[in-house]
């Protein structure tokens, strides 16, 4: 079992996540970061790297992947130690610290802990066909990560929502076909990208096109590679289409995993917290992010780095018990 010793463990690597090391960072605290996740940047890496942020401040617009790599570099000049690949399983108190373990065998001794897990773990809704896991990373794909995979190729998106037509209107240029397939004539999307939609399916009908009111029945291929989908009516009607990748967009499910037997004040998939601090109901545990509640939450990136700014604050006093805090603006103070 590996063992360390640090200041802070964040609990998650998204945008909120990363932010909280830069502003432990400037307060002279380490961190330790651990996330589920093989890489860096949480739902905007793993969901949304090529996805449009719009309500960054200074930044017009902005991808996720782009706002993690940012966010990224800013936290590099404090020295983070990230443990990702892994799940916290374990949260104890010893005395005024916690020992945090994760799945990796992992002992991380702190004096706090930051939260800052969004709504927890992300399970797909996987559609209920037969041997799908066996195409699933292959063929089948629940997230776009690279939209150049899928040059040249027939694809299939499923879904009716704002996921669903944005990616099937963003990989209209690169794919050779692009279907969306909807159990509803009705789409539960953006009124803008609903016309650009159905601009797309008349002037080019033989790349794009709209397959309502279908739902996914069948899946052919061999050795994890897709050659054809069959879609049908609820009256019966089949087609088998030729495709190359699947991506079925039904919406993702929160799990809150261990941390829901932390004994910490839970609201439904978020963890209650005191507004002016972000502190939960054990000392030392803080929540930011979409996992904090309080009245009046607004569930936004930005409210998450104005959450990690007070938890920080708030938690000097654990790290530096007799020490002062001295508040100095970024300005004035810069970069150690």
């Amino acid at each position: 079992m590996e063992s360390y010793k640090t200041d802070i463990v964040i609990i998650g690597a998204g945008p909120v996540g990363l932010f909280a090391v830069f502003q432990a960072g400037m307060l002279g605290m380490k961190c330790h970061v651990v996330d589920a996740l093989p890489d860096l940047g949480g739902q905007c890496s793993a969901l949304y790297p090529e996805k449009p942020i719009y309500d960054i401040p200074s930044r017009p617009m902005v991808t996720g992947g782009d706002l993690i790599e940012r966010l990224q570099a800013q936290a590099a000049p404090f020295d983070p130690q990230y443990h990702l690949g892994q799940q916290v399983q374990g949260l104890e108190q010893q005395g005024d610290e916690w020992v945090v373990t994760t799945s990796s065998n992992i002992n991380i001794v702190t004096k706090v802990v930051i939260i800052a897990a969004g709504a927890g773990a992300f399970v797909p809704n996987r559609p209920p066909l037969q041997d799908i896991e066996s195409f699933e990373d292959q063929s089948v794909f629940y997230v776009v990560r690279d939209k150049s995979k899928f040059a040249g190729k027939n694809i299939m998106i499923a879904g009716g929502g704002d996921s669903a037509v944005d990616w099937a209107l963003a990989l209209f240029d690169t794919a050779k076909t692009v279907r969306i397939v909807h159990r509803r004539d009705k789409f539960r999307a953006m009124p803008e990208s609903l016309n650009l939609m159905q601009n797309l399916a008349a002037n080019n009908p033989n790349k794009f096109q709209i397959l309502t009111p279908y739902q996914l029945s069948q899946l052919h291929g061999d050795n994890g590679q897709l050659r054809a989908v069959s879609i049908e009516t609820m009256d019966g009607d089949c087609q088998t289409i030729d495709t190359d990748y699947l991506i079925p967009l039904y919406g993702l499910k929160p799990e809150l995993g261990p941390i829901a037997s932390w004994n910490l004040d839970i609201n439904g998939n978020a963890i209650a917290v005191r507004q002016s601090t972000c502190e939960t109901s054990k000392s030392g545990i803080y929540a930011v992010g979409d996992i904090a509640s309080y009245d009046h939450k607004l569930k936004l990136i930005l409210s998450g780095f104005s959450e990690v700014a007070s938890a920080c604050h708030h938690a000097y006093g654990y790290v530096f018990p007799n020490k002062a805090l001295h508040f100095e603006y970024s300005t004035s103070k810069g970069v150690s």
